[in-house]
């Protein structure tokens, strides 16, 4: 009897081996609305992902592609899905502000920019990392993007490079929805942003800046809200399949220097988001939810958009350090 005690344990045993070793190989859930690798848990789920060896969209409408929708879930699948016309992000049009991650650590009274520069498949994706350096969700170079994360984290990674904005954007201020294969997807608008503070005042200076006399250029393009309370801009969605309306958020990120070289010193990466047409600049820190301070002209008390009455607080500079322990 206990020679088949024995037996039955063993085989208990066995069962048991083989159920978690097919739990960790099976891929982990997406959310459908959502780019992320994982939710918060303790470790981060490892993926396996199928690649692609031909278009798997060939013939999909539209339609059918975003009934079921999900990320793309490498650099490959993103490529395919924009021949089409497809998203490779999170579909959920942003709102007006920022939204900051619950933990956004702090040094010497300093919000921290993460250092850590993670790339895959030969620099072309990205992997973005949450305030404890753990992987969040990938970003591919040459797929669409619309949420203000995805677009924050594509144009710091990707900025001083060629090609170097989502597949879904046009450098062009006026291309008509009609007209491109995006539809309500397509955004508009990559052109150069001076930064000249003595003919707008209100402006605040950024970091090293051309118009100012430093030696960065500067460039913006347009991430496309649910809305805005800018005064003097309609509180209407960006893209509603018909038209756009452009409202007042812009990235605005450093490209090059002088001489038309691509930023690629620490020390020279900057991007900002302005909510309200470039009176008040938030900086993203290189992670998820990683917003630092707000500064500029209605933040410091100043009348919006006035040249008299305008009053922009100066750059809240970060401290650095390197989430990714290594």
């Amino acid at each position: 009897m206990k020679k088949y005690n024995k037996l039955y344990t063993l085989l208990l045993t066995l069962l048991l081996l083989i159920s978690i070793t097919f739990s960790a190989c099976t891929p982990a859930n997406q959310n459908n609305s959502g780019n992320e690798l994982n939710s918060g848990s303790e470790t981060e789920s490892e993926e396996i992902v199928e690649i692609p060896t031909e278009d798997p969209y060939e013939g999909m409408s539209k339609e059918e592609f975003y009934a079921n929708y999900k990320p793309a879930n490498c650099l490959e699948d993103a490529l395919y899905r924009s021949e089409h016309g497809f998203l490779s992000g999170t579909l959920d049009v942003p709102g007006q502000y920022a939204q900051d991650a619950t933990n956004r650590p702090m040094e010497g009274g300093k919000y921290i920019r993460n250092t850590s520069n993670y790339y895959e498949d030969d620099g072309n994706t990205y992997v973005v990392v949450d305030a404890n350096g753990k992987k969040v969700m990938k970003i591919y170079k040459g797929g669409g993007y619309i949420t203000l994360e995805e677009v924050a984290a594509y144009m710091y990674a990707f900025g001083g490079s060629k090609d170097n904005i989502p597949a879904n954007y046009t450098s062009k201020k006026s291309t008509k929805v009609g007209s491109s294969i995006w539809g309500e997807y397509l955004r508009v608008n990559h052109s150069y942003f001076k930064g000249d503070t003595s003919k707008y005042p209100y402006e605040p200076k950024l970091p090293n800046i051309s118009g100012c006399g430093g030696s960065l250029q500067y460039w913006e393009l347009d991430i496309g809200t649910t809305g805005t309370e800018t005064p003097g801009y309609r509180g209407s969605i960006y893209n509603d399949g018909a038209k756009i309306t452009r409202g007042a958020a812009r990235i605005v990120y450093a490209r090059q220097d002088l001489n038309g070289n691509g930023i690629y010193e620490q020390d020279e990466v900057y991007v900002f988001y302005t909510h309200n047409h470039y009176n008040d600049f938030r900086e993203y820190l290189n992670y998820y939810g990683g917003w630092g301070e707000m500064f500029g002209n209605v933040t410091g008390g100043g009348v919006f958009d006035s040249k008299t009455q305008c009053n922009p607080t100066p750059y809240v500079e970060t401290a650095y350090k390197d989430f990714i322990k290594k």
